[in-house]
């Protein structure tokens, strides 16, 4: 089956597989597909992300500010419907996530209108969920 739109691949560094399964898999509920002793493929919303055990210390995070909070870069996510955002919300709560910028609206009766949340992986990446009221206005200006 051939997707309508093009899925993304992306692989990012964990410190540990066994946190990165608790959390991807257990936590967020992300299929786990092929593995091997370094990595792990997951299916995030039908796109192709790979946790990449690495050794060493990790650089440090930039932020930048954005409606009074500071928005952790890099950062990654995925764009999901408001009815899906605010149940993985209530369950990263309940799963005790600690948040960077707890669930918000931003933009509300504007163009654009979205919530958003950011939290960190075990091994530190940063991730962005957001729902936007109305999908036609992901790119609104």
């Amino acid at each position: 089956m051939t997707p309508t739109i093009p899925r993304f691949h992306l692989a990012v560094p964990v410190t540990d597989l066994a946190k990165a399964r608790a959390f991807y898999g257990g936590v967020l509920g992300c299929p786990e597909g092929r593995s091997s002793e370094r990595w792990i493929d997951w299916n995030l919303y039908g796109h192709q992300f790979v946790t990449h055990l690495v050794d060493g210390p990790r650089p440090q995070a930039a932020h930048n500010p954005v409606d009074g909070h500071d928005v952790p870069v890099p950062h990654f996510g995925v764009l999901l419907t408001v009815e899906a955002f605010l149940l993985l919300a209530d369950k990263l709560q309940a799963a005790g996530t600690e948040f960077v910028i707890a669930p918000y609206r931003r933009f509300a009766g504007e163009p654009g209108e979205q919530w958003t949340m950011f939290f960190r992986d075990p091994s530190g990446n940063a991730i962005e969920v957001k729902a936007f009221a109305d999908d036609s206005q992901v790119f609104a200006t």
